[in-house]
């Protein structure tokens, strides 16, 4: 049942970001292409194979919940093989055939190679000492944390286009950003904490280990969140 309802959570969650998303994208460059599908599925294919190799691969056997919340609710309804299915039969229908067929070529070796570039920046990060520095009473987790900062990233621009390209009162614009940027820093941090968990220390013993690599997380991903608006204005 705990699974369940964190697939449901973060199915919820992956529905609205790609709806905001996608209408986005579509108020920026239109609709005589499924552009906002495209990125989606792009961006949705990217993190699954970097998060598939951080969270599945590394096995930690206390988040399982907090994997299925992630790699089958949050991405599965982020990501949209049906529509994609849809508008390509539509382009076919309307006569397209040279837009279907680009759709599709674009579509399924745009995913296969976000996908692999997922993989290997996930398998690269933690490749030298598990992703871990590690020294007697503690341990830094960079792996984690980097992966963090990428999302952190691609979240701050995603949120820099919807604030510009859909059209939101400026009040539910400020909610949105803060909702989205309090989310991710809470989730990412507690998947580190988590991961020390796992490791063997705790709040008791390990406090200061805790409260460092959560607040210094949440410092780094305010700081790329931060490059990742100004780079979002540019686009």
């Amino acid at each position: 049942m705990n699974q369940i309802l964190a697939v449901a959570l973060g199915g919820s969650f992956g529905a609205v970001i790609r709806f905001l998303v996608s209408s986005g994208i579509y108020q920026w460059l239109g609709r005589g292409f499924p552009y906002g599908t495209l990125v989606v599925n792009v961006l949705g294919s990217f993190m699954l194979g970097l998060l598939t190799e951080s969270l599945m691969q590394q096995r930690l056997t206390i988040t399982f919940e907090y994997r299925a919340a992630i790699l089958i609710g949050f991405i599965g309804a982020f990501t949209t093989f049906s529509t994609f299915s849809l508008e390509t039969f539509y382009l076919i229908e309307q006569g397209n055939l040279t837009k279907a067929a680009l759709n599709i070529f674009t579509s399924v070796m745009a995913c296969i190679f976000a996908i692999w570039l997922g993989l290997l920046c996930g398998r690269g990060l933690f490749y030298y000492s598990d992703g871990v520095i590690q020294w007697s009473g503690g341990m830094i987790p960079y792996a984690l944390m980097t992966i963090n900062a990428i999302g952190a990233f691609l979240i701050s621009i995603i949120a820099t286009i919807l604030l510009h390209k859909v059209a939101l009162a400026v009040e539910y614009r400020v909610v949105l950003t803060v909702v989205m940027v309090g989310i991710f820093l809470t989730l990412s941090g507690l998947y580190l904490l988590l991961f020390l968990v796992e490791h063997g220390f705790s709040f008791d013993a390990h406090l200061n280990l805790m409260l460092g690599t959560f607040v210094g997380n949440s410092l780094i991903c305010i700081s790329v969140i931060w490059m990742g608006l100004l780079v979002g204005r540019q686009i």
